[in-house]
């Protein structure tokens, strides 16, 4: 049994529009909502073994933020990964570790959800999931294998997803004006 963690990054900064997509951090909803699922995620209690992320700026900033204080690999591969890139990151694990935190992007990390839990597998967790996977959103999953090169589509379930407006309403959805 091996546990993923999918931990995408936080509300983006968009107030200069000349940045790259690459170099946008957070703003300050992002900023907190990080910090917030930082806490959530220490208080979980799992100990995340491995920790493999995006090396964009706002997923950088995302884990800054969040305090989580690990050691990270910084996946270039990672970078708007699509989730059979993402299953291809998972394989290529070294070390064997029972956990693995990826931190990155939608909509890879959202669609991998869907890749390693199979339709029959899927319950409330997951139509909440696909409906949206808002920023700075967090899911566990548990994967029945035993070595990261045998992931493959079907061998997981969704045990735990929190989004930052499960945890404080103000980092919901803004209101329409």
């Amino acid at each position: 049994m091996k546990c993923l963690g999918l931990f995408r990054h936080a509300k983006s900064d968009w107030d200069d529009l000349a940045l790259r997509d690459f170099d946008r951090g957070l703003n300050d909803r992002g900023k907190r909502g990080a910090a917030l699922m930082g806490d959530h995620i220490r208080k979980h209690g799992i100990k995340w073994q491995t920790v493999i992320a995006s090396p964009a700026a706002r997923v950088k900033r995302t884990l800054e933020s969040a305090r989580l204080d690990m050691p990270v690999t910084w996946e270039e591969r990672a970078y708007l990964a699509d989730e059979q890139t993402l299953m291809d990151l998972l394989r290529g694990v070294r070390n064997n570790p029972d956990t693995l935190l990826l931190c990155g992007h939608n909509p890879g990390l959202q669609q991998l959800i869907f890749e390693l839990v199979s339709p029959d597998a899927q319950g409330e967790l997951c139509a909440i999931a696909s409906d949206k996977y808002p920023t700075a959103t967090f899911a566990v999953l548990e994967l029945d294998i035993d070595d990261w090169a045998d992931c493959t589509a079907g061998c997981g379930r969704l045990v735990h997803l929190a989004r930052p407006r499960d945890l404080d309403p103000e980092l919901g959805p803004l209101p329409h004006s």
